[in-house]
């Protein structure tokens, strides 16, 4: 084991998908990644039964984990978290904002509002709130990470199926990030954002059952496949290491080249 957050205390949302030998979410498999890597793991998730569940087999194998329940469109429930978070641990290093929602196929006038609400308040406003309530317990402790978990349609848009407010809420993601880690680098607070491509998870399995549209997609990516989550979940992890520490305001693509065509 190489340790790479040993002693660190790290936040992950949307991470309760994660189960030892079922299919994981990107937060999920982030969160497993990081308790093998030395951190002490809080999985924050809406999804209690769940979240609980993946938090035990984390402590059976790799020791400190603590499950809270989060509706990350909360702003009572992000300042219950962090205290709780810091009230088990003594402090926060990390935090992936990995909350999301699938993003619906519906071009701009046959989108909701509804819809369009929904997606910026788990996507945009979690990933705000978070980062707004983590950076004062970074500043405790002279610095941390913050890794913001957009998509590669934060980029560019989708040829195939539109997802409107999607798109917008994970390009609004992009941008925040650039803010936050400009406001805050001289206080060694980095905030970069991940950008994925199509990645075998669970939110992802009524799409991949069509297999017309699995192979569309298949057939855009150069690296002809889908992710898997840990394929995703070890770039979080170098941005949430000291590896990183010169890197911030920055976006990775993962999405096995879709944006290099």
């Amino acid at each position: 084991m190489t340790q790479r957050l040993k002693d660190k205390v790290a936040i992950v949302t949307g991470a309760a998908a994660a189960e030892r030998d079922g299919l994981k979410g990107i937060g999920g498999a982030a969160a497993w990644l990081f308790a093998k890597e030395g951190a002490k793991i809080v999985i924050a998730d809406i999804n209690a039964e769940q979240g609980q569940r993946t938090t035990a087999q984390i402590q059976e194998t790799y020791g400190d984990a603590l499950f809270v329940r989060l509706d990350v469109s909360s702003e009572d429930e992000w300042k219950q978290a962090v205290q709780t978070t810091v009230d088990r641990f003594g402090r926060l290093d990390v935090l992936v904002n990995s909350a999301g929602l699938t993003g619906g196929g519906s071009d701009v006038e046959t989108t909701s509002l509804e819809h369009w609400n929904r997606m910026m308040d788990v996507h945009v406003k979690g990933t705000f709130l978070g980062t707004k309530y983590a950076i004062a317990e970074m500043r405790k402790v002279a610095g941390g990470s913050i890794v913001n978990v957009s998509s590669m349609h934060g980029i560019v848009g989708i040829k195939y199926g539109a997802a409107t407010a999607y798109q917008a809420a994970k390009g609004a993601i992009r941008i925040f990030t650039k803010a936050a880690a400009i406001q805050y680098a001289k206080e060694n607070i980095r905030v970069n954002s991940i950008h994925p491509g199509n990645t075998n998870t669970p939110m992802a399995v009524p799409y991949m059952t069509d297999k017309d549209w699995t192979k569309l997609w298949i057939d855009e990516t150069p690296l002809g496949r889908f992710a898997h989550s840990d394929e995703i979940a070890y770039p979080i992890l170098y941005l949430a290491s000291d590896e990183s520490s010169y890197v911030t305001g920055a976006e990775l693509v993962v999405d096995g080249g879709i944006n290099a065509v």
